[in-house]
């Protein structure tokens, strides 16, 4: 009888530790959802459309199941992949990854760097740069990492100089010669389009200039190089779910043969595939 209730016993604590085993196999803390789907936060351009061309085009023949939530902002789509509500983003560069971490507490990381889109000054009064008046009103971004880098446009076009040494967080302080006498006034990044009207200029992201009907390649009147330029766009993650199967697949989606020709063909120099990821 004792043998009969160890062995019972005993079988019990096999079926239980297989059970665990099994539920260990379907746990989504670095695989996802229930049905495997990579949920991907996005600006609705460019990221939201190759993100779009990869789930209707390659991702099935991949064995990638892909889920696009799209986002008007640039905070929310870190904050909800840090709280789990997203397995992964694509919309920011590596300065602004790094600034949201510190200033956040967030720990968030890049997985591989696919496109490059070029931030351009914009203009419904003058057809080029050098042709802004003195005391013009120039609209830059009024986040750190956005904000140097308008600064540092209008610096490679000549309009301004930034003291040696200006970073990623150079700001209005750090211009140490301003000929022109531009006056900056400082938005919110996704309200810079609509400021055209109100200002001489405006240094605008690509996404919202794109969102807001304006071509890069054809309607700026200075227009960043691709050449050594830190602002590629990132496919970012949590901490430790850089090796997730499905962010794998999607990494390599994102710098294929077939994505880099969608990006070219699109976007006709508007957007600009990464030499590097």
């Amino acid at each position: 009888m004792r043998t009969s209730v160890a062995a019972v016993v005993a079988l019990a604590l096999g079926l239980g530790l297989g059970l665990t085993a099994c539920g260990s196999g379907t746990d989504s803390g670095k695989g996802g959802g229930k049905d495997d789907t990579l949920v991907v936060g996005a600006t609705a351009v460019p990221a939201g459309e190759v993100l779009t061309y990869i789930r209707d085009h390659l991702a099935a023949k991949a064995g990638l199941k892909l889920e696009i939530k799209e986002f008007t902002d640039y905070v929310l789509p870190n904050t909800a992949l840090q709280e789990g509500e997203l397995d992964a983003n694509l919309y920011q560069n590596q300065p602004y990854l790094d600034d949201f971490n510190e200033s956040k507490g967030t720990d968030l990381v890049p997985v591989v760097k696919p496109y490059l889109p070029p931030m351009g000054v914009y203009s419904h009064r003058v057809k080029d740069i050098t042709e802004l008046a003195d005391g013009a009103t120039v609209a830059v971004p009024n986040d750190i990492t956005n904000e140097g880098r308008a600064l540092k446009l209008l610096a490679a076009g000549g309009v301004i100089k930034l003291k040696a040494g200006a970073g990623a967080d150079a700001s209005p302080r750090d211009v140490t010669d301003n000929p022109r006498h531009l006056r900056f006034r400082e938005l919110e990044a996704a309200q810079l389009p609509r400021s055209l009207d109100d200002v001489d200029a405006a240094v605008v992201n690509n996404n919202y200039a794109q969102d807001a009907g304006l071509s890069p390649a054809e309607d700026a009147i200075l227009l960043e190089s691709a050449k050594d330029n830190p602002y590629a766009n990132l496919l970012a993650v949590k901490r430790g779910h850089e090796d997730d199967p499905r962010v794998k697949k999607l990494a390599g989606l994102l710098v294929s043969p077939e994505v880099r020709a969608f990006i070219k063909d699109k976007y006709h120099g508007s957007v600009l595939p990464a030499t590097g990821g």
